[in-house]
């Protein structure tokens, strides 16, 4: 099995080639659209009946941080998978695709620039340049972390572009750490504890998330490039299952750190309770849906991987993984804008 269709030559005609490839690049608006519509539509139905309110332009800074985390996924997954890649014998590492991180860089700084806005606005959207107090920024510690977000994804993008694009594992790790301790303020119960498992997640899930498109996108781009394809695809089977074996330990340490932070928030003997009754329990439970079917598409990846006669069958549940986690961040941008319900004792 190949990674791509028949060309237009040995389909034998034009028509019946293109055809697939425009309904999957339709396919692949409608899911971007559906990810972007997350945030901003999700709020309403979160928050109805719970007697909880949330803060004015809620739907808008979800759909900022969305954008966010989704820039930090792609970057630090391009260098996670360039480096499995260094792993695989025989890898034609000539022919990788073309690197989406300085895009990805670009959109990070215009979302952090957005986040800062409304920090410098009292946590407000602003409507006039007037309504911010740039200034401030320097004074708080949100102002702080949401400057340095900025600056970050500005060095990230520099180093992209730069002839040492590994260098920008560091700015980006500077943004991971950023939303750790944005996500556990310090009158906060243990926030040192909250914002180092919040740490690890956000990292496990970029690598994750941003490493699976990626590898995808090195099968792609080896296939088509490379003469030899029976090399290639042999290549790309064992960087899958290299991708495969990690991503198990990544799944295994997100599940961990997720279910002790969200334990930390509601406590064990009210957490049926506000799955359901609470904005924060409801989006959280959306999320472990989704998580959940991402699972049992990495589950039958992995089954098809094992598969000899058919390796990179499993290519297809792998890119069902990658819209499935896409999904996942949107909501995890909505996640972050909501009420916590946190009730300490």
């Amino acid at each position: 099995m190949t990674l791509i269709r028949p060309t237009a030559e040995t389909a034998g005609a034009s028509g019946p080639a293109r055809r697939p490839a425009a309904g999957r690049a339709v396919a692949l608006l409608v899911l971007v659209a559906v990810a972007a519509l997350i945030p901003l539509l999700g709020p309403r139905p979160a928050l109805d009946g719970t007697g909880e309110a949330a803060a004015p332009g809620v739907g808008g800074i979800a759909l900022l941080r969305a954008a966010l985390f989704a820039a930090l996924c792609v970057p630090a997954g391009e260098l996670f998978a360039a480096r499995l890649a260094r792993r695989v014998p025989g890898a034609p590492l000539e022919h990788a695709p073309r690197s989406w991180a300085p895009h990805a860089a670009a959109a990070g700084f215009v979302a952090a620039l957005g986040l800062a806005s409304v920090v410098a606005t009292g946590n407000l959207l602003p409507h006039h340049l007037s309504d911010m107090d740039v200034g401030g920024l320097y004074q708080t510690r949100d102002g702080k972390l949401a400057l340095l977000e900025v600056n970050a994804f500005l060095a990230a993008g520099l180093c992209a572009r730069s002839r040492r694009p590994a260098a920008q594992a560091w700015p980006l790790a500077a943004v991971a750490l950023a939303e750790a301790l944005r996500a556990h303020p310090a009158p906060e119960h243990g926030p040192l504890v909250g914002s180092g498992l919040t740490l690890v997640h956000v990292i496990c899930a970029a690598l994750w998330t941003g490493g699976l498109l990626h590898v995808l996108r090195m099968l792609r781009a080896w296939r088509t490039s490379s003469k030899a394809a029976e090399a290639a695809d042999a290549a790309g089977a064992a960087l899958l299952g290299l991708y495969a074996r990690v991503a198990a330990v990544l799944f295994a340490a997100l599940t961990a750190t997720g279910v002790w932070s969200a334990l930390r928030r509601m406590p064990p003997g009210t957490v049926l309770h506000q799955l359901t009754a609470t904005s924060y329990g409801r989006t959280l439970l959306a999320k472990l849906a989704l998580v959940a079917a991402v699972a049992v598409l990495a589950l039958l990846a992995r089954l098809r991987l094992r598969r000899a006669a058919d390796r990179l069958g499993a290519c297809v549940p792998a890119r069902g993984e990658v819209v499935a986690l896409g999904l996942v961040v949107a909501v995890s941008g909505l996640l972050t804008a909501l009420p916590l319900p946190i009730r300490w004792s």
